[in-house]
């Protein structure tokens, strides 16, 4: 059972960054697709926003309009970890941010997820 845990989130300056880490364990990640999702402040779990996802073997990436540009997407699987580099962040990119992973497909919707984890607070304020 894969495992998945977050950090690297805190509070930020508008225009600066954060890196997030997501640590997996109790299974490798070389087969899982991978991706990140945030919940905006009063959103529900279904409504989490994928910003960006990644497929397993082929390394395909995919990021939502509003962080393109602005993040990226990698994955380290001799550490079975992968991470989201946040630069220019910006007040709307505030909230909960969840790594997740998932077998047999990549890029998919919070509702087809396989594994999360608990999330991590990022907001973006001066």
């Amino acid at each position: 059972q894969l495992q998945l845990v977050e950090s690297g989130g805190g509070l930020v300056q508008p225009g600066g960054s954060l890196r997030l880490s997501c640590a997996a364990s109790g299974a490798t990640l070389d087969y899982h697709a991978i991706g990140w999702f945030r919940q905006a402040p009063g959103k529900e779990r279904e409504e989490r926003e994928r910003v960006a996802c990644m497929s397993s073997s082929e390394g395909i990436t995919n990021y939502a309009d509003s962080v393109q540009g602005r993040f990226t997407i990698s994955r380290d699987n001799a550490k079975n970890t992968f991470y989201l580099q946040m630069n220019n962040l910006k007040p709307e990119d505030t909230g909960v941010y969840f790594c997740a992973a998932e077998i047999y497909y990549y890029c998919s919707g919070p509702g087809n997820i396989d594994y999360w984890g608990k999330g991590t607070q990022v907001t973006v304020s001066s």
